[in-house]
């Protein structure tokens, strides 16, 4: 079980806003680590942009889960982890996440703030005590709410796009992407192998 990304977001009217992020890449090779970090980063962002305010979803993609809790006021927070990670778990992490990162942070600064401006430094620590969740499920107190509210599970990345949209068509689109990670992209997909995520 793994737990690869942990980010926080705005949801604005049109786009998203990376508030602040962090990965556990070490089980991917050195060279690939900056593009599957970027795919993660534009992955999280389309979640949200493409996910309703106030709620709570699940995509599956491949051998990967993203999960996104988006509250009314629009913070967000995305969890990506491979798909033997327990759901529960995670949607307890993301909530937590949203509390502490809202009582940190003024709202203020969701809209306009980035990952070098926004002061919130839990998200390592987060990720690093979540990895393993039987540990950490000690720690989940929310999982009577988690269990009542409706969980959207989308069956693939395919499944969020709006009709006559493609993957492939947004990541070329894309400005977060960069020339590097889109080439690899296309490579990884021509040999059926990395970002399967994406």
């Amino acid at each position: 079980m793994k737990l690869l990304c942990l980010s926080v977001l705005y949801k604005g009217e049109a786009k998203s806003n990376l508030l602040k992020a962090a990965y556990e890449l070490s089980s991917f090779g050195f060279f690939q680590r900056s593009s599957i970090q970027e795919f993660m980063t534009f992955t999280c962002g389309l979640l949200v942009e493409r996910s309703a305010f106030g709620s709570r979803a699940s995509v599956s993609e491949k051998e990967y889960m993203c999960h996104v809790h988006i509250w009314d006021d629009g913070l967000a927070a995305v969890a990506i982890a491979d798909t033997e990670y327990p759901q529960r778990v995670c949607f307890s992490l993301l909530e937590k996440v949203l509390d502490e990162f809202s009582r940190q942070v003024d709202d203020r600064q969701w809209p306009t703030g980035t990952p070098e401006t926004i002061r919130f430094t839990m998200l390592e620590e987060y990720l690093n005590k979540y990895q393993n969740p039987r540990e950490a499920d000690a720690l989940t107190r929310v999982q009577a709410e988690v269990d009542e509210t409706k969980i959207i599970l989308h069956k693939t990345m395919e499944s969020l796009l709006e009709r006559g949209e493609k993957l492939d068509d947004l990541v070329q689109k894309s400005e977060e992407l960069g020339q590097t990670s889109k080439a690899f992209y296309k490579t990884a997909k021509k040999q059926n192998r990395c970002c399967k995520m994406m």
